[in-house]
């Protein structure tokens, strides 16, 4: 098993609270990163028809067959079962008592936040990153990486093809599970729909527009688009301004949360067909915000990313919102550089200052090593995930009984 790097924080957390629920999307390796981490808790799958039963008929018998501690997976499946957890915490308040997952929040949100308020802790984990993936000795090139993605099934032994694995988890979750659940009654528009999203990957949202051109109402677009969201298949990256802003863009943009997927949804398999295609650039630029969002998520941090546009095309791509202020970042899947990719973050700078941070702006890109020019940093995608930790301690509140 590949090392996670949000495991430290999965632990503890379970050493402060009751319960930890874990959400993430299907296959980035939930389930066997906590059952490397709690070898001796009880374990119950909700995938399991007998289980699924037995939890929603007999929740008593369940925690009989599967006393706590114990993770249950797929909570998301019977959210009721979050009630008897409660009644369960309740009466025995011990730490870490109960691990829960789920790839679905929109089915279990509400019941958490009224059943398990002040007694969870509600984790966000992503699929791979690529320090992660590099632990274990793979080392891909730009574009390889892009294609695969972070899934931990490919990276298991040699010799996967991403795009099978994409078709096939497409077919056998993506549809299932989100199609179902927005009572989709042709598979035909949806899967459509999940094209005409990856070719505006990096762009902003406009429902009526998609709606248009995959034959379905804007209203239906939104519903569809929050269930992928809440089934991490994408994430909305909002823009940033501040209350008297008003020639600013208000609409997020969408990113996948995995690459490997929008690539098999543009129908790019190898790399001289990335290479070639216009989506190029807005790809890497995905690949860095997940690289971002899993190193803020990893450490227990909220994401806390924002890009900017105004009316009069001032655009960048990337803020991360910090204690001290806001850091900046363009991305440019180039290896060469160039002063010209900072006049953005410079002209932003200079009608933002207020709000900055003290760090420098950052171009992230393809180049070797990490380079300063002309008060602007340089840095490689690979090592950008160090630039998005906090690294102060979180306040605790101390105090004696």
């Amino acid at each position: 098993m590949i090392n996670r790097k949000i495991a430290p924080y999965i632990q503890s957390q379970m050493a402060e609270y009751p319960s930890v629920t874990l959400f993430g999307p299907r296959q980035c390796g939930k389930t066997t990163l906590v059952r490397a981490l709690f070898p001796n808790y009880a374990y119950a799958n909700l995938e399991d028809f007998a289980t699924r039963e037995l939890a929603s008929k007999d929740p008593d018998e369940f925690f009989t067959r599967f006393p706590a501690p114990v993770i249950i997976d797929e909570i998301h499946r019977i959210p009721s079962l979050l009630g008897q957890v409660q009644v369960r915490i309740d009466r025995n308040p011990l730490k870490g008592q109960f691990l829960l997952t789920g790839s679905n929040q929109i089915s279990v949100k509400a019941s958490v936040a009224q059943s398990l308020a002040g007694r969870t802790s509600i984790i966000d984990m992503l699929p791979l990153s690529i320090s992660e993936i590099e632990s274990a000795g793979i080392m891909l090139e730009r574009d390889d990486q892009i294609i695969a993605g972070g899934m931990p099934f490919l990276f298991a032994e040699s010799g996967h093809a991403p795009s099978d694995y994409y078709r096939n988890y497409v077919n056998t979750y993506v549809e299932r599970d989100i199609a179902q659940q927005a009572s989709v009654r042709d598979l035909s528009k949806f899967f459509n729909f999940l094209k005409l999203l990856a070719g505006r990957t990096g762009q902003l949202m406009n429902s009526a527009a998609i709606g248009a051109e995959a034959g379905v109402s804007g209203k239906t677009i939104s519903a569809w688009l929050s269930l992928l969201e809440a089934s991490h298949i994408v994430y909305v990256l909002k823009p940033w301004f501040t209350s008297r802003t008003s020639q600013v863009v208000k609409s997020p943009k969408v990113y996948f949360c995995d690459t490997g997927l929008a690539c098999y949804l543009l129908g790019i398999e190898t790399p001289v067909q990335l290479q070639r295609d216009p989506m190029l650039g807005k790809l890497f630029e995905n690949l860095v915000l997940l690289e971002a969002l899993k190193s803020r998520l990893n450490n227990g941090l909220e994401p806390n990313l924002y890009f900017f546009r105004n009316s009069n095309g001032l655009e960048v791509d990337l803020i991360l919102s910090r204690k001290q202020g806001l850091d900046l970042f363009e991305v440019k899947s180039g290896k060469a550089f160039d002063q010209d990719f900072s006049k953005p973050m410079k002209s932003f700078s200079e009608k933002y200052a207020k709000h900055l941070s003290q760090n420098p702006p950052t171009i992230v890109y393809s180049g070797d090593g990490a380079e300063s020019f002309m008060g602007t940093r340089y840095e490689n995608f690979k090592s950008v995930g160090g630039l998005f930790c906090e690294r102060e301690e979180k306040f605790r509140l101390q105090f004696k009984h």
